[in-house]
């Protein structure tokens, strides 16, 4: 189950898990996009489910994890790659605002642990990745309600994946650094802010939305059954670099 994975990175983790062997299902709130990641991935030649989800709404939520045991029978692996953001300087945010990114980035993501992790506790088997962020770690600057949402995530991930790992079911994140998306092309690739977000990448590139499956694959595999609470970071050395020139 990939929630948020018709588009960006969440298209990508979908499409990588179903090459690597796994009956998937990507859902989104737009149909037309869920639609073409369904016919996507049963051409890879796995069984998948057309439906739509919104993490803001539970009872959707509710739905898709009906729906899906009645298909499926089970449910190994959710992927909570859904999320927005908003650049505002932080004493100009809303409460509106700062709440729309919380609810989606972090209670959508808590929502979506609680109604899948349930079965996977009685499976006494389940693998959840979470997706945190660079901002998990560092700021960002006039975008704190996301740094939040994703520092949010970080803290949930390592909290249940103390209260699950009795159960069989690890709980793990991926923080992406800068990836090219339709959401960010324009950010990332022709303004200041984008210059300086390469400048501070030792590789000297940005990812390729490719590049985060992998990540994904092995965390939602068996070979890392001894893996939870961790937050793995892909992003050409962001995080490890002081100075680079």
């Amino acid at each position: 189950m990939v929630i948020g994975g018709t588009s960006g990175l969440g298209k990508s983790i979908a499409l990588g898990l179903a090459t690597a062997g796994a009956d998937t299902v990507a859902v989104s709130r737009r149909v037309k996009e869920t639609e073409a990641m369904t016919a996507a991935i049963e051409a890879l030649g796995r069984r998948s489910l057309r439906r739509t989800a919104d993490v803001r709404d539970h009872s959707s939520l509710e739905r898709l994890h009906k729906d899906m045991l009645q298909y499926f029978g089970r449910i190994d692996i959710l992927v909570n790659a859904a999320g927005t953001t908003l650049r505002v300087p932080t004493l100009d945010c809303t409460e509106e605002a700062w709440q729309a990114i919380l609810d989606t980035n972090l209670t959508g993501t808590l929502r979506a642990c609680q109604i899948f992790g349930r079965t996977m506790i009685e499976q006494k088997y389940g693998r959840i990745v979470n997706i945190a962020s660079l901002a998990t770690f560092v700021a960002f600057r006039d975008v704190a309600a996301y740094g939040a949402s994703k520092a949010g995530v970080g803290a949930l991930t390592k909290s249940l994946a103390v209260e699950l790992a009795p159960h069989g079911v690890t709980v793990n994140a991926i923080a992406p650094g800068i990836f090219p998306t339709a959401m960010n092309s324009v950010l990332v690739n022709n303004t200041d802010r984008g210059r300086e977000l390469l400048s501070r990448t030792p590789m000297n590139r940005f990812g390729q939305p490719e590049e985060v499956a992998g990540a994904v694959i092995y965390l939602a595999s068996d070979a890392a059954s001894f893996v939870t609470g961790e937050i793995l970071a892909i992003d050409g050395g962001y995080l490890a670099s002081g100075v680079n020139q």
